[in-house]
């Protein structure tokens, strides 16, 4: 409720202080957050990446289950002369044949084999002329039923490795994609701000300018009533032209900062927009120790180098394997028939069996084995350096940040204290200033200070809000909400 009642007056002095651009888009901090993540280029890019690899990974994971494939040659026609080794003469062959194969091939996920079930049915007619015989007539037609496993031996799991591998590359384009969101949600809060501070640098200078103005008046009256000497009348004069200087100033910072952010935004330039912030400060209760646990635990940069360190293990594997003795099994069973008459196919049928063992043995490779193995060896080392130097990176960041919250708390709280006392400081000068006991160049300085000082707490608030959000990129916890904000993968 305290809240709302703050961001409520918040709008309201923004509408008094800007009344020309009540009908304008008022954009909060989350509104602005959510409107990059749907229009930022980056974004986009690695959403895109992000449905690659997840696709990749889903068609990888279909290749394991049952594929039916049916090929179907209805004619092949051939008429050419051929040579019989065993007549020592040529003849002329004359064929028409009609074919087609079903097969149903299951990968095996464990054994990375492949059972298939193949079933070949044809037709063929054929005709041929020798010396020896003027015409031979064949017709006849077949079918082929056989289930065949295939099985590497002695080798790794090349289908398990890829799958690994896939889920892998998931995980950290995931990562990247979360990454990139924390590096948008940064990028929008810090140009938020700067757009917030260059609102109330042009509110600060517009309330310069009337004191100003209210100066220059009373002056003006001193100098017409002969009270006071023309030359602060001068001074008076220069005075409110640079304030009025100073202000057009703040006003051309104001639009540049805005068409940046708009850009930034995805939002058309000539859209006229005003930022609504909540600068209220309630202290936010920092563990160091939990932001150590949380950040070792959940940054997705040490997941991206375990993931880089896991790969690695794969590579070693993958160079292990070269010029490995490994072999390969074929078991095939399976009927035969073949008649002149398409129902005798099927009625006597002969048993086929085939048993086939091939092994591959390497003799020699001049030391290429162990050289691809060192330099896979050495990569996999610096990815777990890099593992360590990260670790220690982060450790050190959270420490420095959890310094600079604290050292921020006591800075607003000075900021605060030096405001109260440029207000009141203002006000007893101005009264002086008044009765003729001060001059203009004395008011001017402690206009000045006023006006410091304004913009002093408004930095100082935003200065601890950016340092906490950076607290919660670096530990990957919110501590405003006391949650994680690691993503969530998909189930794997």
């Amino acid at each position: 409720m305290h809240l709302s009642k703050i961001k409520l007056s918040l709008l309201l002095c923004a509408i008094l202080a800007f009344p020309e651009v009540y009908a304008q888009r008022i954009l909060s901090l989350q509104q602005a957050i959510e409107q990059a993540m749907k229009t930022s280029p980056r974004i986009q890019n690695s959403r895109l990446s992000l449905i690659r690899s997840e696709e990749n990974l889903k068609a990888e994971r279909a290749t394991l289950k049952s594929n039916f494939s049916l090929n179907v040659n209805p004619l092949d026609y051939k008429n050419e002369p051929e040579f019989s080794n065993q007549l020592s003469e040529w003849y002329r062959i004359e064929k028409y044949s009609s074919m087609a194969n079903l097969r149903i091939a299951q990968p095996i996920l464990w054994t990375d084999g492949v059972l298939s079930l193949n079933n070949t049915f044809s037709y063929q007619d054929n005709t041929s002329t020798s010396r020896a015989a003027s015409n031979i007539d064949s017709k006849s037609f077949s079918n082929s039923l056989n289930l065949t496993l295939t099985q590497p031996l002695f080798t790794y799991n090349t289908t398990k490795l890829r799958i690994k591998e896939l889920e892998l590359s998931y995980e950290n384009t995931a990562l990247n994609y979360a990454l990139q969101e924390l590096s948008v949600e940064n990028m929008v809060t810090q140009s938020f701000y700067r757009v917030y501070q260059s609102q109330m640098s042009l509110n600060t200078s517009r309330e310069e300018y009337q004191n100003r103005k209210q100066s220059y008046e009373i002056i003006k009256n001193k100098v017409e009533g002969g009270l006071t000497a023309r030359e602060e009348f001068y001074q008076a004069e220069l005075d409110l032209m640079s304030s009025e200087a100073s202000m057009k100033d703040s006003e051309v910072s104001f639009e540049n900062d805005k068409d940046n952010f708009k850009q930034m935004l995805g939002i058309a330039l000539e859209e006229e927009i005003m930022v609504l912030a909540d600068i209220s400060v309630l202290p936010v209760d920092v563990d160091l120790n939990t932001a150590m646990q949380q950040g070792l635990a959940n940054r997705m940069e040490l997941i991206q180098r375990e993931i880089a360190i896991e790969n690695g293990q794969f590579d070693l594997i993958k160079t292990n394997a070269l010029n490995e003795f490994k072999g390969d099994l074929t078991l095939k069973l399976g009927l035969f028939g073949v008649d002149e008459q398409l129902p005798n196919v099927f009625q006597d049928q002969t048993n086929n069996q085939n048993v086939s063992i091939g092994f591959n043995i390497p003799l020699w490779d001049w030391g290429e084995k162990k050289a691809r193995l060192k330099a896979s060896q050495a990569a996999l080392d610096m990815s777990m350096n890099d593992l360590r130097d990260e670790e220690v990176s982060i450790k050190l960041t959270i420490r420095q940040v959890f310094r600079s919250l604290a050292n921020l708390l006591r800075q607003i709280e000075i900021a605060r204290k030096n405001l109260e006392n440029a207000e009141l400081t203002y006000e007893i000068n101005l009264e002086k200033y008044k009765n003729g006991d001060l001059t203009s160049m004395d008011l001017n300085l402690v206009q000045n200070q006023l006006t410091s000082k304004k913009n002093q707490i408004t930095n100082s608030i935003i200065s601890y809000k950016l340092e906490l959000l950076n607290m919660k990129i670096q530990s990957m916890y919110d501590f405003e909400n006391k949650v994680s904000v690691t993503p969530k993968f998909k189930n794997k």
